[in-house]
């Protein structure tokens, strides 16, 4: 969990393949799973929030053996309170084709 904003930049563009400037959030979790990087444009430049945990280690989704994987911004917000992904019970909601 050393790199910053060019490190990250770089792994997004050349290992994810993806967009910097896109508005996404790109989340980097070390091996141990007690730190947490995200990087985003937000218009006016680079941001990186990150988390380091005291104790406990983040819930990484199931099926993460990937590099990458889409996430949604819920997910990532019960990730980062603790929350268990497997206990969650999601209720119907609509969604636009």
């Amino acid at each position: 969990m050393r790199k910053s904003f060019n490190g990250l930049g770089g792994l997004v563009i050349n290992e994810m393949g993806g967009k910097l400037l896109s508005g996404d959030g790109f989340v980097f979790v070390n091996k141990r799973r007690t730190m947490l990087k995200i990087l985003v444009w937000d218009r006016t430049g680079f941001v990186i929030y990150y988390k380091r945990l005291s104790s406990g280690t983040f819930e990484v989704p199931v099926g993460s053996s990937a590099t990458s994987m889409e996430v949604s911004v819920a997910k990532i917000m019960l990730i980062l309170e603790g929350v268990s992904l497997d206990s969650v019970k999601w209720r119907k909601r609509y969604q636009r084709a």
